[in-house]
């Protein structure tokens, strides 16, 4: 007896412990963030916008590993959205202040804040309707898209030796950086579809012509990084408004922002257990009313019965 208790500890024990491969690139992608908060602290812009990337890299692969060796876990998951907040909403919003919105004052530092403020709802409307959301598309612009787009203008300006402020004044330059910002943190919390890329089978075989694009699109990529993918992440930011038009035959302020009715992600439980409800009282009537037709026929069957021994007996 004293055996087994001594093993059924040492399980609990290790069933305490958390998984160290897919939170150590978690780990990683933190420390990118927050090396990229550091790097724009001294004017190391090229540097903090490159750090963002990486950390978009090892976001990408914690969750595939962590699929991959099945070790996902609660604590993963949440690890992984405290490490985004801090990589992909911070970090973007304060590199982005040094760079260009310091010389505007108060709009300067409004327009960080919608950028965190609205990563940090957007990561919270995610995590709450995973279970019920499309995997084909994401609701709103996924937050390190944003940061890409935050991130890979810094990337380019530096690059291209653009200065947005010159002797503590702000010009176009910090205008346009203000409101890129800012319409990058609304069109997170926004209701626009956007493709998620999760239906793409990795596994499947594909031609020869798929890999020889995929070749050309790392050199492209390789010419000109910041540019390329600043390009590519603002195209994509401008996909999700064009296909949410195209689906819908009329435009609703419930396609743009708010909450539909299927998505209040503060009543899902009720309204489960209000459906659960409905689906047993529904079944409850079923049933009576079946038996209340399984009685009526066998009242008639009896009725019938007696009318013929009556019969038989005249």
């Amino acid at each position: 007896m004293a055996n087994d208790t001594d093993k059924g500890a040492n399980a609990n024990a290790k069933r305490r412990g958390i998984y160290l491969l897919p939170n150590l690139l978690t780990t990683a992608g933190l420390f990118s963030g927050f090396y990229a908060i550091v790097a724009s602290m001294n004017d190391r812009y090229a540097e903090a916008a490159v750090a963002i990337f990486i950390a978009m890299i090892f976001d990408g692969l914690d969750g595939r590993v962590a699929r991959i060796t099945n070790t996902e876990s609660d604590f993963g998951a949440e690890y992984d959205s405290m490490a985004d907040i801090v990589s992909f909403g911070m970090a973007p919003a304060l590199v982005v202040y040094n760079w260009g919105l310091s010389g505007l004052g108060n709009l300067g530092w409004l327009a960080s804040f919608i950028f965190v403020a609205g990563g940090a709802l957007r990561l919270a409307r995610f995590n709450t309707n995973l279970g019920v959301a499309d995997k084909r598309f994401f609701q709103g612009l996924a937050i390190p898209s944003a940061a890409a787009i935050v991130g890979g203008m810094v990337w380019v300006g530096s690059k291209y030796g653009v200065t947005p402020v010159a002797d503590g004044e702000a010009g176009f330059v910090s205008y346009m950086a203000a409101l890129i910002t800012i319409c990058a943190g609304l069109l997170m919390v926004s209701n626009f579809r956007y493709h998620s890329f999760k239906d793409i089978d990795w596994r499947g075989k594909v031609s020869f012509l798929v890999i020889l694009a995929i070749v050309l699109a790392f050199v492209v990529v390789a010419t000109e990084p910041s540019l390329v993918l600043f390009s590519i992440f603002f195209l994509y930011a401008l996909s999700g408004p064009i296909l949410t038009i195209k689906s819908v035959n009329k435009l609703e302020l419930k396609h743009v922002l708010g909450d539909t009715d299927d998505d209040d992600a503060d009543f899902a439980p009720a309204r489960a257990d209000q459906q659960q409800d409905s689906s047993k009282s529904e079944h409850e009537t079923t049933q009576h009313q079946t038996a209340a037709e399984k009685s009526s026929a066998e009242n008639t069957n009896s009725d019938i019965a007696s009318d013929k021994q009556e019969s038989r007996k005249e």
